[in-house]
């Protein structure tokens, strides 16, 4: 089989999933095709932040909707935002018309379903290489409109510092003040700081409201 990832240079990609045996058999795969890419792997989206303010130069992200630490779309209006030249492809077993074109829509370069074959997919990361957008043939008809209000509280949410993205999201998994401040090793004033600032951003006026607009950005996980 050509060597089709190492001709395009793919250098470093990153396979961020909480299921150890996918991403396993994701990289597994994709090895066997290509051969000397360097692959990093991501079990949290906090990892995942890590490991590309850590590689300023990984060519590729391929991540699942449902990473701990992150709300659905939430991660990729982040990663898209502060890492515009890093392509980021959604990798899920969600196959919704409805999330496939979300997922386009907030900055995904991709969106490969979990159920393709390796031939699919590492077609599907050529395409994506070469600037191309991919999506599922069988979806590509069926897409629906654009969520006008939903692109721009993507809009407002991609403002957010680091930090302010991780609070909103620990807000949004009902952790308290305090328990945020410990996770993130700052002081409680500080997180009523952030707290504030995100509140500015989204354009709301309580901490409830701010966890509704970020459940806006939310993806159901498909029933097995």
């Amino acid at each position: 089989m050509a060597n089709r990832l190492i001709a395009l240079q793919a250098d470093t990609v990153i396979v961020a999933d909480d299921h150890p045996l996918f991403r396993t058999a994701i990289k597994e795969a994709l090895q066997a095709s290509q051969g000397d890419t360097r692959f990093l792997e991501a079990s949290s989206f906090e990892t995942l932040q890590e490991l590309v303010d850590d590689n300023p130069d990984v060519d590729l992200v391929l991540l699942d909707l449902h990473m701990p630490g992150v709300s659905g779309f939430a991660g990729l209006v982040y990663l898209c935002k502060r890492y515009p030249s890093v392509p980021v492809v959604i990798i899920s077993a969600n196959e919704d018309p409805v999330v496939i074109q979300r997922a386009l829509e907030h900055g995904a370069a991709g969106f490969i379903p979990k159920s393709s074959d390796i031939k699919t997919i590492t077609s599907a990361i050529k395409d994506i290489l070469m600037g191309e957008v991919w999506a599922p043939e069988s979806t590509q008809s069926s897409l629906p409109g654009t969520n006008v209000s939903e692109l721009a509280l993507a809009e407002r949410m991609a403002q957010l510092t680091p930090q302010q993205f991780k609070v909103l999201m620990s807000v949004s998994q009902g952790l308290l003040n305090k328990q945020i401040a410990y996770d993130m090793g700052i002081s409680e004033a500080t997180v009523k700081a952030h707290v504030t600032a995100i509140m500015n951003k989204l354009g709301v006026s309580n901490r409830t409201q701010a966890v509704l607009a970020a459940s806006k950005l939310d993806v159901a996980k498909p029933e097995v």
